[in-house]
C-alpha cells in the first residue's frame, strides 16, 4: 500500500509546453507515491494528454522538472523512460490485428527473450495478476477486453515502477472493469504506482487515493476522490455549476416510426462483423439504446441504419411504415432519417472544410441549404451559426474550419446540425466518446428535447452509464446479433454486463479456454 511518507516516485516542477500559441501545460506540479494511484482530471483540452506524454518520453518539456525517485531526469524517449520504469496503456491500442498475442508482445518490449521463454513469461505474468492470456491466440479474435490485457501484461512484463493508464475502461464490460481494478489495487498493493486518466468519476472515487484537477492547461485544485461525489470533482473540472438534467416526462407510445426486421448483412472486410437476423422497433418520443463492447458490429448495423449500405429487401427498414431500406443515405435523409457516425473527423465532418460548408454535408436538402443545384452559401452561414449559438459551440465563427475545434465543440455541432434538422428518426452513435461532463450534458439535453417533439431516437454507445441516463429501451449486440429489448428501469448490470460479454464476459474465462472464432 501507498505511503506518504516515503520519497515520491514522481515529482513534476513547473512542467510548461506550447504548441504554436497554444499553452497546453502551464507551471504544472503535482508528486505521485509509491503504491499511490493518483487520478488526473480534467475536461477535453485541459492538458492532460500532453502531460503524461512529457512524462512517457513522447514529448519534451518546454520548461520544468522530472523527477524521479529523488533524482533529476531528462526522459528523452519511450525507450528511456522504460528503463527508468514507466510504463503507459494508451487509450487506442497498437496490436497488429492478424499476428499473435506473443509476436505482439515480442514487437513492443525492449531486449525480448527467445520467444518460448517469453511465452511463458506472458503465462507467468498473466495468471499473476488475473489477466489471463494465451500466446499464441491471433490479436483479431480477441475481445476488446482481451486485446486491453494484451497491452497491461506488455508493461508488466517490464517490471514497472509507475504505469500510466489512459482512459482504460472507455470499451470494457462491466465485469471487465471490476477485473482490471483487482488487477490494479494489486499493483498498487505491491508498490507500483499508478497515473489514472478517466472521464468516469465514480470510478475514479471508487479506485484513486488522491487526484489532481487541471483546467486550461493548469493546476486548479487537488482532492480526495473518496470524500467527494462525481458532482463535485466535475464541478472542480469545469468550474462552474453543473447543469442537471431535465428528463422528458414518460415516453409518447403510438405506432413505432421506426421498424427493424431481420436485418442480415454480410461483411467484405476481413475484420468485420455479419449482422445476423437484427430486429427491434422504436416509437415516437422514444430513445432505445444498443449497448455493446466495441467491434461487435456497431459500425456494420448504424451504416445499414444511415443508408451507407443499401439493403437488398426494401421491408428491412421501415420508416413511419414506408420501407426504406434500398434508398441510399440521401433518401433516407429527405424522408425524415437523420444520422451522426462514430467517428467525427472524416466521416461525420471534412476537417479542412468550413463549419458553413460542412452543413451542407447531410443538411443541404432538409434545410434548403442547396437549391436546383446552387449553394446557398448564406443559408449555409446562418445555420451553422443557428448550431453554434443552439448548442454553445466555442469556435470563432461559421466560417472556421472544422479542424479548429476541440474534439467536444465538433461532436456538439455534429450533433446540432442533425438535431435542427427536426428528424423523424435519428441514429446517433457513440454521442459522447471522449468528451468532457458538461459537453456530454448538453448533448444529452439535446437528445431529451428531441425525443420530447416525437423523434424516434436510436442510440449506439459503449458507454453503459450514459445508456442508463438516456434510453427507454435497451439490447445488447454481440457478435452481429441482438439481444432483446429491456426495459432500463428494470435491467440489472450485471445482465447487461453479461450480454455484452457474450462469451468472453463470463467469469472465470482463460485465454486458451476457447477457440478463435
Amino acid at each position: 500500500m501507498h505511503d506518504e511518507r516515503q520519497t515520491p516516485r514522481l515529482v513534476l516542477r513547473n512542467i510548461s509546453k506550447r504548441f504554436q500559441s497554444v499553452i497546453a501545460n502551464d507551471q504544472i506540479g503535482f508528486s505521485v507515491g509509491p503504491g499511490q494511484v493518483h487520478a488526473l482530471l480534467g475536461e477535453n483540452g485541459a492538458g492532460k494528454s500532453t502531460l503524461v506524454k512529457i512524462i512517457y518520453g513522447v514529448l519534451q518539456a518546454d520548461e520544468g522538472k522530472i523527477q524521479w525517485n529523488g533524482r533529476d531526469e531528462v526522459i528523452t524517449s519511450p525507450h528511456r523512460a522504460r528503463e527508468l520504469g514507466i510504463g503507459m496503456v494508451f487509450q487506442h491500442f497498437s496490436l497488429f490485428e492478424a499476428m499473435t498475442v506473443l509476436e505482439n508482445i515480442a514487437l513492443g518490449i525492449d531486449n525480448a527473450p527467445d520467444l518460448k521463454e517469453l511465452a511463458d513469461r506472458i503465462v507467468s505474468v498473466s495468471r499473476k495478476y488475473g489477466l489471463p492470456l494465451d500466446p499464441s491466440r491471433e490479436i483479431h479474435t480477441l475481445s476488446v477486453g482481451e486485446r486491453q490485457r494484451v497491452e497491461i501484461v506488455r508493461c508488466l512484463l517490464q517490471n514497472p515502477k509507475l504505469l500510466i493508464m489512459d482512459e482504460p475502461t472507455s470499451v470494457l464490460t462491466p465485469q471487465e472493469v471490476g477485473r482490471l481494478f483487482v488487477t490494479l489495487r494489486q499493483l498498487s498493493d505491491e508498490g507500483c504506482s499508478i497515473l489514472y486518466i478517466s472521464h468516469k468519476l465514480q470510478e475514479i472515487k471508487e479506485l484513486c487515493h488522491h487526484a489532481t484537477v487541471l483546467r486550461g492547461g493548469r493546476v486548479v485544485g487537488q482532492c480526495d476522490p473518496a470524500v467527494e461525489t462525481a458532482r463535485s470533482m466535475a464541478q472542480l473540472m469545469i468550474g462552474a455549476e453543473l447543469k442537471q438534467l431535465v428528463r422528458r416526462a414518460g415516453t409518447i407510445t403510438q405506432e413505432p416510426r421506426l421498424i427493424v426486421s431481420n436485418l442480415t448483412l454480410p461483411t467484405d472486410h476481413p475484420f468485420g462483423v455479419n449482422l445476423k437476423g437484427i430486429s427491434f422497433e422504436v416509437g415516437a418520443g422514444e430513445i432505445f439504446g444498443i449497448a455493446g463492447v466495441a467491434g461487435n458490429g456497431q459500425n456494420e448495423l448504424t451504416e445499414a441504419l444511415a443508408g451507407e449500405v443499401v439493403l437488398r429487401s426494401p421491408s428491412t427498414i421501415r420508416l413511419d411504415g414506408k420501407p426504406i431500406a434500398q434508398m441510399n443515405a440521401e433518401k433516407r435523409r429527405m424522408n425524415g432519417l437523420c444520422s451522426v457516425p462514430e467517428e467525427r473527423a472524416g466521416h461525420a465532418s471534412v476537417p479542412e472544410m468550413t463549419l458553413a460548408e460542412n452543413t451542407l454535408l447531410t443538411a443541404r436538402n432538409r434545410m434548403g441549404l442547396a437549391h436546383q443545384g446552387f449553394i446557398q452559401l448564406r443559408e449555409a452561414r446562418s445555420f451553422a451559426e443557428r448550431i453554434i449559438e443552439e448548442f454553445s459551440v466555442k469556435a470563432s465563427g461559421p466560417t472556421a474550419t472544422a479542424a479548429t475545434l476541440s474534439g467536444g465543440n465538433l461532436q456538439k455541432f455534429i450533433v446540432g446540425r442533425e438535431v435542427l434538422q427536426s428528424p423523424e428518426v435519428l441514429i446517433i452513435s457513440q454521442p459522447t466518446w471522449g468528451v468532457d461532463a458538461a459537453a456530454a450534458a448538453a448533448i444529452h439535453q439535446a437528445l431529451f428535447k428531441l425525443a420530447q417533439s416525437g423523434t424516434a431516437i436510436v442510440v449506439v454507445s459503449q458507454d453503459l452509464d450514459e445508456l442508463l441516463v438516456v434510453s427507454d429501451r435497451l439490447a445488447v449486440i454481440n457478435r452481429g446479433t441482438l439481444s432483446p429489448a429491456l426495459s432500463t428501469a428494470e435491467a440489472s448490470i450485471d445482465q447487461i454486463g453479461m450480454l455484452m460479454g457474450g462469451v468472453h464476459g463470463l467469469e472465470g474465462d482463460a485465454g486458451s479456454s476457447h477457440n478463435a472464432g
